[in-house]
């Protein structure tokens, strides 16, 4: 169901990005920086080493707990509810924008290598590579990322270069931009039509490029208590999940949204009304598709987010992609709604259920052809379109160990009721636990357990088997 390109000319952007950021980033060293860091002597003893000197003396600092540490910069507006490590993010999040009012101080290994970390543009990436066994012998689809069965695989080699606006100022208009070149299995999940699609449509090359992430951020801190504009392609605005490795609590995704769309590209506006109101209005071409492709059509996006005074309750609902709904590539009409809890300081969970369909699909072995990547409908006999419907809710449960550690348990069901997103109409559940683990700030650890049903008919292993059982980990080396 998504899309690809050759997979060396996407190793040949992914370089030619890294040697241009890092060329651009180069020329920040020995300049004053917009934020400097404390402590110049050391920075001038640092720069004296090589740059391989310095990306490893990051690692060895890291996990030996010996980096140093600076007091973090003021934040505008209510505290951030977790920690961060462990978990992926410290706010309650919301897609489309950086959060409003949260100062920048990640400092990556590679950016320390290059400069001193003295420049607003960042670079950094990461490495992610997987394991799994399965029950399965062929595919592990639904399931995602680890869709293949009882294999060792590179699932994503991502680089970004970023710069973030500065949202906890009030005083003038401020610009970021974001890259992301991703290499590995995972491309198949972002890869929309229009950016390079026939890797994955035409040829299902297993490893593949992807340009995930292009956009660019305006934020005028005169609109409310502050607005962000975001154009360019990025990320589908609802949920609690997130293609990108490092933003999930779980190595698998849910099946709610290994089905639902990944990217859109269009315009954003999120608005920060105060520090419980947040109102995103944005106007996309659909879901997975470029501006250029005849699938692309205007279509609105409308979320709000209410935080309560204790910061321990969040909820976000999104009507996504909203247009006629007649059937296109991935033209799915998603209607979305998030709610996060805090039981109390090491415990809580994040809900998330939406309603999607299409109109007019193709039937099934029917007369009418299928687009190539978007699947067929099981309408009613003698049918040759009809709309098809999905239902899905998902529940994620934390539980805090140690700054390095957590626990997370994820219960997941879905109801394709044509089958028009994952090939097969039935329900589906999915149940699974997770132990993450990070050492320093850099590596992730994430083994899993997971086991899931389809009720209505066997639709896992080609149709062989109704159950699934998985035993999978990825670690996540980042640089």
């Amino acid at each position: 169901m998504r899309l690809r390109s050759n997979s060396h000319g996407g190793r040949h952007c992914f370089a030619l990005i890294f040697l241009f950021v890092c060329l651009w980033c180069q020329r920040s060293t020995g300049q004053p920086s917009e934020n400097p860091l404390p402590d110049a002597p050391k920075q001038a003893t640092a720069e004296k080493k090589n740059f391989f000197t310095r990306w490893a003396e990051f690692y060895r600092q890291d996990w030996s707990g010996t980096a140093p540490s600076s007091p973090a910069p003021a934040r505008r507006g209510a505290p951030s509810p977790l920690d961060s490590p462990p978990f992926p993010n410290a706010d309650w999040s919301y897609g489309g924008s950086p959060v409003i009012g949260e100062p920048d101080t990640n400092s990556y290994p590679l950016m320390t290598a290059i400069n001193g970390a003295t420049s607003r543009t960042k670079v950094y990436g990461w490495i992610d590579p997987s394991l799994n066994f399965s029950t399965s012998s062929n595919r592990n689809e639904p399931e995602a990322n680890d869709v293949y069965s009882n294999r060792f695989e590179l699932n994503q080699l991502v680089l970004y270069a970023e710069r973030l606006p500065d949202s906890v100022q009030r005083d003038h208009v401020d610009w970021g931009y974001h890259l992301t070149a991703l290499f590995g299995t995972d491309y198949r999940y972002t890869t929309a039509k229009g950016y390079w699609n026939g890797q994955w449509v035409n040829d299902h090359h297993q490893y593949g490029f992807d340009p995930t992430l292009e956009y660019v951020d305006v934020y005028m801190p005169q609109v409310a208590q502050g607005m962000n504009l975001r154009f360019g392609r990025f990320i589908s605005v609802p949920g609690i999940e997130a293609q990108l490795a490092p933003n999930n609590y779980i190595f698998s995704h849910s099946l709610l949204y290994a089905i639902d769309p990944f990217t859109d590209t269009g315009l954003m506006a999120t608005v920060k009304l105060n520090d419980h109101w947040l109102v995103q209005l944005g106007i996309t071409d659909g879901h997975d598709v470029a501006m250029w492709t005849p699938d692309a059509k205007p279509s609105g996006t409308a979320c709000l987010s209410y935080t309560t005074i204790s910061v321990n309750d969040n909820f976000y609902v999104c009507a996504n992609g909203i247009n006629d709904g007649k059937y296109a590539y991935n033209n799915l009409q998603q209607y979305d709604a998030t709610w996060y809890h805090k039981f109390s300081k090491t415990w809580h969970m994040a809900t998330e259920t939406w309603y999607m369909y299409e109109r007019d699909v193709p039937a099934l072995g029917g007369a009418i052809q299928s687009e190539a990547g978007a699947n067929p409908a099981y309408c009613l006999p003698g049918e040759l379109r009809c709309t098809a419907p999905e239902y899905a809710v998902v529940n994620f449960l934390q539980k805090e160990l140690s700054v390095h550690d957590f626990l997370s348990f994820r219960s997941d069901y879905l109801d394709d009721k044509k089958g028009q997103r994952t090939g097969y109409a039935t329900r589906y559940t999915e149940n699974t636990i997770t132990w993450c683990h990070w050492i320093g700030t850099t590596i992730q650890i994430r083994p899993e357990l997971r086991f899931e049903r389809a009720w209505d008919m066997k639709a896992y292993d080609y149709g062989r088997r109704q159950n699934q059982l998985t035993v999978a980990s990825d670690l996540i080396f980042h640089f």
